[in-house]
């Protein structure tokens, strides 16, 4: 095959059969914008241990990854609430598994290590179905009122000034009704302007004016 029939290859028109612009053709990223990229790495990540499924295309599992990814963003969590099912599932799973290899086990060192693992399995499977939870049933979110600070030391509180009002309202008609006493019992309140009388221990002095 000649490279004229090679290039002939590459540039084959589009599905809907219009040739495609050389400006419409994704450019090949720098190594940068790999590693800055968290859905690359992701997908590579995933590609290294997905060995189990045979050969993976990782440009495809990168575009499969951003296409899953969008849909979350756009509020559809159902594709989370069913990962984190399934993945309480396999755990408990390894959480029966590894509890029956520990009762079958006659060392007690071997015994020890399944069955800290199988209890490990069992508390990771917990949080999972508790993070589920806390997705389909958010917990409420307690708003505080603000607070206003004065440049002293002084604090006030919106929500303290109808209680601060109504206990000055009380200690005002708590004073007034002790001037009203004293009115009752004295006659008058105490004048200092008032001239006193002279007093007998000296009866020769004038009243001062």
């Amino acid at each position: 095959m000649t490279t004229a029939q090679k290039r002939t290859i590459k540039a084959k028109p589009a599905p809907n059969n219009k040739a495609t612009p050389m400006a419409d053709k994704p450019r090949a990223m720098h190594a940068h914008e790999v590693v800055l990229s968290s859905n690359i790495q992701n997908a590579a990540s995933m590609e290294a241990w997905g060995k189990f499924a045979g050969a993976i295309d990782l440009q495809e599992l990168v575009i499969g990854l951003s296409e899953q990814t969008k849909k979350v963003q756009d509020g559809d969590m159902q594709p989370i609430e069913g990962m984190l099912y399934r993945q309480a599932k396999t755990l408990e799973t390894m959480f029966t598994s590894l509890a029956r290899r520990a009762a079958g086990n006659d060392g007690l060192k071997q015994f020890q290590v399944n069955l800290t693992l199988a209890l490990k399995a069992q508390a990771q499977c917990r949080a999972t179905l508790e993070a589920l939870a806390e997705i389909k049933n958010p917990r409420s979110v307690a708003f505080v009122k603000q607070a206003n600070i004065a440049n002293g030391p002084q604090q006030v509180n919106n929500g303290l000034r109808e209680q601060y009002a109504q206990a000055h309202a009380r200690t005002e008609a708590i004073e007034s009704e002790q001037n009203k006493l004293l009115e009752a019992q004295h006659g008058n309140y105490l004048d200092t302007r008032a001239q006193g009388a002279a007093g007998r221990a000296n009866p020769n002095l004038a009243t001062v004016g």
